[in-house]
């Protein structure tokens, strides 16, 4: 497909964060964009302001004249979660429409571009946003395409003055990071997860180490130093390099925290960048740093400049997110949705504020996941002194029989421990002591991130 024969572009799913930074791509380029989704997000709100056309209703009857008058210039694009049953999608495919996942269009915009590519069950947002920004502000430049929106930039898509580099999130749902042709890749993490995509652990490794061997035989692939036993080297055809907190080729050194801030020095055989500031808190962001700073300096940016870039650093939404941060009372956010995740979340958050009580908010992602990691993610909510639980979040699964937030509840060992509705959260927390409130989960609890914070921020007295 040539994408510049393209007139208009429809998205079916619109409002997914990996879809709308490929509709602002497009948008961009000129063309006519378009697009359906579920429900009106804050995402979809901005996405309207930029010109993009969007309705909520299933309807043929609303899709552009400009799409349906011009079939051969019009590109569908869709995401995998929507049902098989959706009207527009069945029209849409019966009547002979050029239609693509996201992950094949994305496959075709960066096929003759210079391709960075983080894989990785968790990490690779953060991951991919840092080497984007090393990139961006130090002048080396790059597109690129981002699955949370940048603190920086308010945005989830990086245009940068050199087209041919692209940063990208390898997604490994559905195998889409099969589609991608990376120069250089980093991975971050090969922890269980979409087994209903895989079936089983095996093959989901079977299928990074697939991914890995993508990985053009000039450029270069980063493994964080946990995974490396689960890369076969035989996949591995360019140059590999591990990477870790305390192991691993690359290594951090002088490792201090203060006011919630991280510094280290960065250390590789003969090589240091010292005094490194990390302004996102964890010792899974600073894994992630390092990564993104190797790149960077394998790519041949200057030392000096990449320390400077990792300063202004400021994260992604939802990732480790200080919405209230004050001496009686701090409230943090992030999109941990696997026992992995919340593990490295919850244990930087003790090391951080080790005088204060934590409060847990979590609301479990999917039903397959929730089945498949109930006992991981019962052990790691054990270490958070109160634990607010709430219902499953389905996203695009139908519920499965018996599989409830009643199972993580259950296994979970703490004394103070409540089940609620989402719908009841504000109530719950109403009256009780908060010294340290921290909300967990993929799927909408940040619809009511807003509300709590407005609560927080309306007391005149808060516990001690």
């Amino acid at each position: 497909m040539n994408l510049k024969d393209i007139h208009s572009v429809y998205f079916i799913g619109i409002g997914g964060i990996g879809m709308s930074a490929i509709a602002r791509w497009f948008s961009l380029q000129g063309k006519a964009v378009s697009g359906y989704d579920r429900v009106s997000t804050p995402l979809t709100k901005s996405l309207e302001n930029e010109g993009i056309q969007i309705h909520y209703d299933d309807d043929i009857q609303l899709i552009p004249k400009g799409v349906i008058n011009q079939k051969e210039k019009s590109l569908i694009v869709f995401t995998p979660a929507i049902p098989d049953t959706h009207k527009e999608y069945n029209y849409l495919l019966s009547n002979g429409f050029e239609i693509m996942k996201r992950s094949q269009v994305l496959g075709v915009i960066t096929k003759d571009q210079f391709t960075i590519g983080v894989a990785g069950t968790h990490g690779k947002t953060t991951t991919s946003s840092m080497v984007a920004h090393i990139l961006h502000e130090t002048g080396f430049g790059c597109n690129a395409f981002i699955g949370g929106i940048m603190t920086n930039y308010n945005s989830n898509l990086i245009l940068g003055k050199k087209e041919d580099v692209v940063v990208v999130e390898a997604d490994e749902f559905d195998r889409s990071f099969l589609r991608l042709y990376p120069d250089m890749s980093i991975v971050t993490s090969v922890d269980p997860d979409h087994l209903d995509i895989y079936g089983d652990e095996t093959e989901m490794v079977r299928t990074f180490n697939e991914y890995v061997a993508k990985t053009d035989e000039k450029g270069l692939v980063l493994l964080n130093n946990k995974i490396e036993s689960q890369i076969l080297q035989d996949s591995v055809k360019s140059k590999m390099l591990t990477y870790g907190v305390s192991d691993g080729n690359i290594q951090v050194e002088n490792l201090r925290i203060a006011d919630g801030v991280f510094m280290f020095d960065y250390v590789r055989e003969d090589f240091r960048l010292a005094d490194i500031t990390l302004m996102v808190p964890g010792f899974h962001n600073m894994e992630n740093c390092i990564a993104a700073i190797t790149l960077a300096l394998e790519l041949g940016v200057e030392g000096e400049k990449v320390r400077n870039a990792v300063g202004t650093y400021r994260g992604v939404k939802r990732r480790f997110e200080y919405l209230i941060k004050e001496d009686d009372f701090v409230f943090i956010d992030d999109y941990a949705h696997h026992p992995g995740e919340i593990s490295a979340f919850i244990s930087s958050v003790r090391a951080l504020f080790s005088d204060k009580k934590i409060t847990a908010v979590f609301q479990p992602h999917l039903y397959s996941r929730t089945n498949d990691f109930a006992r991981g993610f019962a052990e790691e909510l054990s270490k958070v002194d109160e634990l607010i639980l709430l219902d499953i979040y389905p996203a695009r699964e139908e519920p499965i029989p018996g599989v409830t937030s009643r199972i993580i509840f259950d296994k979970v060992t703490l004394e103070n421990k409540t089940l609620i509705r989402k719908g009841d959260l504000l109530e719950t927390l109403k009256d009780r002591e908060v010294e340290l409130l921290v909300t967990i989960g993929a799927g909408d609890i940040d619809m009511e991130l807003p509300k709590l914070k407005e609560m927080y921020e309306g007391r005149e007295v808060r516990s001690a």
